[in-house]
């Protein structure tokens, strides 16, 4: 029995009580790469990202582990959350504009010790301001730096449409800013490096291109940390205690870890490990999360039908972004249907073998969306379902 059949089988038997459709997290899997990201980050604390997993008890259960510390969660709303939750270093990656999100903040000397939010514009500092509402706490700040790689003068830009400060001489000018400003504080500099870490360079049948992408990470990388190191040299210049410089992502932990100003690294996805992440030469990864939709329909020879299963990621649209059939090995989309709203053709010979009921296990594109639409993730440790632990939505809350 291969590998695959072996984690389907154990999937079946744990899952055997449930009716799909239904999430797992195979918290062996899990635990595994929770161990492979500490190891890449050679010593470095890892953040993290709540986005990837949306689940309190996972985020508890990793922060557990020697070599993790703090979140990086997504929205405002969920920070303040997180931060009355229990959770005591939640840096906000995004900038915000949760005017009564900020006011909350600002009155509680508990939230605004326990939250950093993230600005790259003054006038952030100035909504921040403007929603105070009385509030008096010194709000903690972190500064995005644009990573991308911008080539020919700035004609040719590789990365994300993020921070519009890219250069030392722009941190610096904002830091001396937020460091004028009576109510805030500079704790710390963000840049994730979408285009190294989130971009896999290994993919299937298309050789040339994973060459492609090789070489623009490797350029991207040496000319991210040599301006990385001169954006906090410039920064520290003006703030000398600066609590953190975050970096990095799944994809690329062990480069950036590497790097001496950079003093932790994000990551998240490496948890679940979604099928995004199977193209890597950096690191390999075991599926941790996983959904199942149930047979329905036998159409003919070759093919059977389940229960919805239509679950798209976020990003630019294309077949990448769909979950893919996984277990039973062999199974494939109908081209001219694809993955529904409320039913599934699938085709394959291993179609002929399953039987109206039967799960048909698939994976994710990105980690955490799939928590959008499952209100539990059911625990599976070897082949038996030990906890149960409800989503955000599971708790009723959805930031986005």
């Amino acid at each position: 029995m291969t590998a695959p059949a072996a984690d389907r089988a154990r999937y079946d038997r744990a899952t055997a009580h449930l009716d799909a459709p239904v999430a797992i997290v195979d918290l062996d899997a899990f635990d595994a790469n929770a161990d492979d990201l500490v190891r890449r980050a050679a010593g470095k604390p890892v953040r993290v990202a709540s986005k990837s997993v949306r689940c309190r008890a996972l985020l508890e259960r990793v922060l557990a582990r020697d070599g993790f510390q703090g979140i990086m969660s997504f929205t405002l709303a969920e920070s303040l959350w997180l931060a009355r939750s229990g959770f005591d270093d939640v840096l906000l990656a995004y900038p915000s504009a949760d005017r009564s999100g900020f006011a909350e903040l600002a009155a509680d000397p508990k939230l605004a010790g326990a939250v950093t939010v993230m600005i790259d514009d003054i006038a952030h500092l100035d909504l921040i301001d403007a929603a105070r509402d009385g509030g008096s706490e010194v709000v903690r700040v972190c500064l995005e730096l644009d990573t991308s790689l911008k080539l020919l003068g700035g004609r040719v830009r590789v990365g994300a449409r993020r921070s519009p400060l890219h250069s030392p001489a722009q941190l610096a000018e904002l830091a001396r800013a937020v460091a004028r400003r009576p109510g805030f504080r500079l704790v710390g500099i963000m840049a994730y490096e979408g285009h190294i870490a989130g971009v896999g360079d290994d993919v299937a049948g298309r050789p040339l291109r994973s060459r492609a992408v090789r070489l623009m990470q490797a350029t991207a990388r040496r000319e991210l940390a040599e301006r990385r190191g001169a954006v906090v040299r410039a920064v520290r210049a003006v703030v000398p205690d600066l609590e953190f410089v975050n970096g990095g992502g799944t994809g690329s932990v062990q480069h950036t870890a590497a790097e001496d100003s950079v003093t932790e690294i994000a990551a998240g996805s490496g948890l679940y490990v979604p099928r995004l992440f199977d193209n890597y030469t950096s690191f390999t990864g075991r599926p941790a999360a996983l959904f199942a939709q149930p047979v329905v329909r036998r159409p003919g020879v070759g093919v059977v039908t389940v229960l919805g299963g239509g679950y798209p990621a976020s990003g630019a649209a294309g077949p990448d972004r769909l979950p893919v059939p996984y277990l039973p090995e062999g199974l494939r989309y109908d081209p001219q249907e694809g993955p529904g709203e409320v039913q599934t053709p699938l085709l394959g010979s291993p179609a002929d073998d399953l039987l109206l009921g039967d799960k048909v296990w698939f994976r994710h594109a990105k980690a955490g969306e799939l928590c959008e639409r499952f209100d539990v993730l059911h625990l599976i440790e070897g082949d038996a379902v030990t906890a149960t632990a409800p989503t955000y939505r599971g708790e009723g809350q959805t930031f986005l």
